[in-house]
């Protein structure tokens, strides 16, 4: 099936209109408001010339090609790509890289990323190189002749570092390196890599995307021509293809991107003040407060904070207790849904870290992970106060 790139919004609407009136590029002839399900596995080519676009839904389905578009053109990208889950993404665009290549990657990483390369990828001949992102002069200093790629995730998980998209992406550009962001916790709602410079933006859309915890899939955008080549032929070649039933769930979890994520970071940013005030609570970790480092930033590179609080206890039985004594989040992996999710990233996002890299980068045992949901702020106050076995009245 050929590459067909799609052309990015004008900028005459606004970004919620954008989500629920995407060009899909998929026609449907009875006026279905939505993208039917084409549960489908091969198309009757009619023509021995083959002249159809679709021909076997592993290397193409209207139902993923509509998601597909519309991810492209949320993200300002040439041609979108959506993969069986978040993993499935990210390791696809490392299968760019080729033997003797090596990956500059945050040191605080998305434990599954830092599984696939450290104990998959080097297999191939592919090596990571760990570094602080927010650190340019760093940065700079760790190119080699064989970095080929930079992967990013900003914020990091599970610590909210936040880095300069368009700094880096700077620095790779002088070295003919390409620049790779994992978006997955901004979404293109909050934060545009492509317009900062990045070459690749990958999302686990099991995450805000799908924003229910009922699917599990990934999705890759690209902003060249010559790169949706190179990803449409290892999403063709490999075959981790998101199905069309998750496709269209997809599709239907980005109609209410917008106003989720209006109502998460809201109560994120509430939640984050009350924390920072509580005794128990010796550090919280949000963009959005003007004392963390990278506040300024995080203002100037997006436009919002996200709905993900990591804070830490002075010990590690404080942090066990108040997880076992909330009562409205889930206790679970995960994250960006309608509920509340509470990890414990040492247990959990970041088990398959060694235990000393996870102490040298400060992923320890008193730190908390918060996906804030939907629920009512005052309730999620009221049920961390009396985890904390504070109470939120006034003294």
């Amino acid at each position: 099936m050929p590459i067909h790139t799609v052309d990015t919004y004008d900028g005459n609407s606004s970004f919620g209109t954008r989500l629920i009136h995407a060009q899909t590029g998929i026609t449907e002839p009875y006026g279905a408001v939505n993208v039917p399900v084409y549960q489908v596995s091969t198309f009757d080519q009619r023509a021995l010339a083959g002249d159809g676009l679709f021909d076997y839904s592993r290397s193409g389905n209207p139902t993923r090609k509509a998601l597909e578009n519309t991810i492209a053109q949320l993200e300002g990208g040439c041609a979108g790509f959506a993969f069986a889950s978040g993993m499935a993404a990210i390791s696809s665009v490392f299968c760019l890289l080729n033997q003797g290549d090596k990956v500059l990657i945050s040191r605080d990483i998305y434990g599954g990323t830092y599984r696939v390369l450290t104990r998959l990828f080097p297999r191939f001949g592919i090596e990571p190189q760990f570094v602080d992102m927010t650190d340019l002069e760093a940065v700079t200093a760790s190119i080699t002749l064989e970095t080929r790629m930079i992967f990013i995730e900003t914020p990091s998980n599970p610590l909210m570092k936040i880095t300069d998209i368009a700094a880096v992406s700077a620095i790779a550009r002088q070295y003919g390196i390409l620049t790779v962001v994992d978006n997955t916790f901004m979404t293109p709602y909050l934060q545009k890599p492509l317009a900062l410079g990045a070459d690749i933006v990958v999302h686990s859309a099991t995450k805000y995307i799908g924003g229910h915890s009922d699917v599990v899939g990934g999705l890759v955008v690209v902003a060249e021509e010559d790169l949706a080549e190179e990803i449409y032929f290892v999403q063709n070649s490999f075959g981790a293809i998101l199905g069309p039933q998750d496709s269209w769930l997809l599709l239907r979890g980005l109609k209410t991107l917008k106003i989720r994520l209006d109502q998460h970071q809201a109560t994120a940013l509430e939640l984050a003040r009350w924390l920072s005030e509580q005794p128990q609570i010796e550090r919280v970790y949000y963009p959005g407060l003007a004392d963390h480092p990278d506040h300024e930033l995080a203002a100037r590179q997006a436009s919002g904070f996200g709905g993900i609080v990591s804070f830490e206890f002075h010990t590690e039985e404080e942090a066990e207790s108040f997880l076992e004594r909330t009562k409205i989040p889930a206790l679970a992996v995960s994250l960006g849904a309608v509920e509340s999710i509470l990890t414990h990233p040492i247990r959990m996002s970041h088990a398959s870290i060694p235990e000393e890299v996870r102490r040298a980068i400060g992923i320890t045992g008193r730190l908390v992970r918060l996906s804030v949901g939907l629920e009512e702020a005052a309730d999620l106050q009221a049920d961390f106060a009396q985890a904390l076995s504070v109470s939120t009245s006034p003294a």
